[in-house]
């Protein structure tokens, strides 16, 4: 398996993929197969979410994406260094502020102090936490903790945005509503999103593209292109046009898990 990336040339145009996946297999050295003959391609303006049953390796995607994992057969292909990452959990260090939460990546990535104080602060205002810099995580709802997780994403300028379930764990009003914060990030910001998530409902609301994929070993049945425009009113959810999308993805994942 090959895996290469590197940061787009200052000049000429940029590859519009930022993300290339060409037959990729995940075979474990326990012998599970995780992820069969892969095709995917993230380009840049698209927000692409992927659903599927557990243990399918929708997971294991955005870790090969990253580089944490090193696929067993294919090519991933990442046309950028700049690539954020968000988790299932919030991941916070429960002793450090939201402010010194958020220019964590940043202070690791070796910026100044001064540097990484202002991409922080713009990176708290632009996910609505202003007023809270001085607070600790245990002090911060379930929402407000993955606000700081997106806002420390935020500051290394992603081009390729990776969200491995992060709202999940949160109750249905809160995840809307970052639902909706999320997609005016998307649209202002204009980084490409691979998205995972257990949630038909929130995959059409979020997605330029949803990705179906089967039971273990996991591979793709079908893709939607959702034909709704951005920025996208929430109001759309509660449409016969959105509902009977919803619909037709729920019975391609239903089908691929037979």
């Amino acid at each position: 398996m090959t895996l290469t990336a590197h940061a787009p040339a200052s000049t000429g145009t940029p590859s519009p993929d930022l993300l290339d996946f060409s037959g990729v297999t995940m075979r474990f050295d326990t012998g599970t197969v995780a992820l069969e003959d892969v095709d995917l391609t993230v380009r840049r303006g698209e927000f692409v979410t992927v659903v599927g049953p557990s243990g399918c390796g929708k997971s294991t995607l955005l870790r090969i994406a990253s580089g944490l994992e090193t696929a067993t057969a294919g090519t991933a292909s990442v046309s950028t260094d700049r690539i954020g990452y968000v988790f299932q959990d919030a991941t916070l260090l429960p002793w450090r502020t939201v402010q010194r939460n958020v220019e964590l990546l940043a202070e690791l990535n070796g910026q100044s102090s001064q540097e990484r104080q202002g991409k922080a602060a713009a990176a708290i205002e632009l996910v609505g936490l202003t007023g809270f810099e001085s607070s600790l995580p245990k002090q911060l709802s379930g929402g407000m903790r993955m606000r700081t997780s997106l806002a420390r994403s935020l500051t290394l300028d992603p081009e390729l945005f990776l969200f491995d379930e992060p709202f999940g764990a949160l109750d249905e009003i809160t995840r809307e509503r970052l639902n909706d914060e999320l997609l005016r990030l998307f649209v202002e910001q204009q980084f490409a999103g691979l998205f995972i998530t257990h949630s038909v409902s929130e995959a059409v609301y979020l997605s330029t593209r949803v990705v179906v994929m089967s039971g273990r070993p996991g591979h793709i049945v079908k893709t939607f292109d959702v034909p709704f425009p951005m920025p996208r009113d929430p109001d759309i959810r509660y449409s016969a046009e959105f509902g009977e999308l919803v619909g037709e993805v729920s019975h391609a994942l239903r089908e691929g898990h037979r």
